[in-house]
Order: structure tokens, then C-alpha cells, then sequence
């Protein structure tokens, strides 16, 4: 169970201000291309899962992930999340032609969607995605994740942090934007379904 604590920050002025007060703390920065799969019947989609390739910073690696059963509830997210390391040349090949993607029987994650979600006879289909620049900063003993998501119907900005203590977490970042006059908001949707609906936030 992947749980974060998402503030959503309003605009390209209040990220840029959260990128200055963190700068001390920058620990380094990705781009991030984000592509999504579904079954011809949206087997997935339609038992709120999602099946995603992201490649890191031209391909210097990529990462296959699984996620189900999102919760998004007061600026915290709680979402069942498997990953596993995948070959960059081969995951790229299996954007081009989505069919690979169901062919890796090696893969730990391809086998859970067949079995899980009985895509297989349709195959997959691949959705598209956005690209999300991710810039990570150690800060309170906190890692903080400031992204920049780009869609092709606009970009939204949030700032987000992986904690086994979520209330704590966000009581620390609420503080930090507040005390630095830093307009934000809760998280209502995850950026998977802002890129479906097509919609921004």
C-alpha cells in the first residue's frame, strides 16, 4: 500500500515558490514520460486499476507498475501500488506495439493483470500518458516530491510526500506553506484520472 500526503499547489508562480524555499534541500530532479494500458474493454479501468510504463530521464531507466483501488480522501492518498524494473528498450517497443507488453510472461505484473483482470484474448491498448517533471528535496526528514505534470490540455503542480505517518506529514507541509504565504488545496484525483477525464483539477 503506496500512501502520500497531495497538496495541490494553484499555479506555475506557487510551484516556483515552493522550488525556491526548497532549493537548500534539492537532492535532484526527473522528467518523467508516463504511459498507461488498458484491455479493449477497459478491464482495468472499469476495476479501478491502472497499468503504467514511466521511462526516467531519456531512458536511462523504466519502471512497469500496477495500481488499484485508489482513496483519495483530505489530501492523502492510499493506493495499492506493485512495481517492477523493466528494460527501457523493451518497454518502449511495447508502447510502439502494446501486444509485447502482454507477452512477457517473466513479468510479475503482466501475469496479476491475465489473472487478476482476464485481459489476455483482447489484448491492451495503449491510452498515452503526460509527462511530469519530479524534483525531490530532503527536507524535516521528509522527502518531498514537487512535480510539474504536463498534459496536453494543460499542467497542473503538486507537492507530494511518501510517509508511513500521513497526518504528521501533512501537518508539517501545511505549516511550511502557510507560514510562507503559499495558496494550496487538497488533492481530490489522481493525476491518472485528471489525464482520463481530460480535465483539469
Amino acid at each position: 500500500m503506496e500512501v502520500e500526503v497531495k497538496l495541490r499547489l494553484p499555479d506555475a508562480a506557487a510551484h516556483q515558490k515552493v522550488s525556491d524555499l526548497l532549493s537548500p534541500y534539492h537532492v535532484k530532479t526527473h522528467v518523467q514520460d508516463n504511459v498507461f494500458f488498458d484491455g479493449a474493454a477497459a478491464e482495468l479501468t472499469s476495476s479501478r486499476a491502472a497499468l503504467r510504463l514511466r521511462f526516467y530521464d531519456l531512458d536511462s531507466r523504466a519502471v512497469l507498475s500496477l495500481k488499484a483501488k485508489p482513496v483519495i480522501r483530505n489530501g492523502v492518498s492510499r493506493v495499492e501500488e506493485d512495481e517492477e524494473p523493466i528494460e527501457p528498450s523493451v518497454a518502449r517497443a511495447c508502447v510502439a506495439e502494446p501486444w509485447r507488453l502482454l507477452a512477457m510472461d517473466s513479468s510479475r505484473i503482466v501475469k496479476r493483470v491475465r489473472d487478476e483482470f482476464g485481459l489476455g484474448e483482447g489484448g491492451l491498448v495503449c491510452l498515452g500518458g503526460f509527462r511530469n517533471v519530479r524534483a525531490v528535496f530532503e527536507w524535516n526528514g521528509l522527502k518531498l516530491e514537487l512535480d510539474e505534470s504536463r498534459f496536453d490540455f494543460g499542467t497542473s503542480y503538486e507537492i507530494e510526500c511518501e510517509s508511513s505517518d500521513p497526518d504528521g506529514a501533512k501537518r508539517l507541509l501545511e505549516e511550511l506553506l502557510k507560514e510562507n504565504g503559499i495558496d494550496f488545496s487538497y488533492s481530490e484525483v489522481s493525476k491518472f484520472a485528471t489525464f482520463r477525464s481530460r480535465k483539469l483539477p
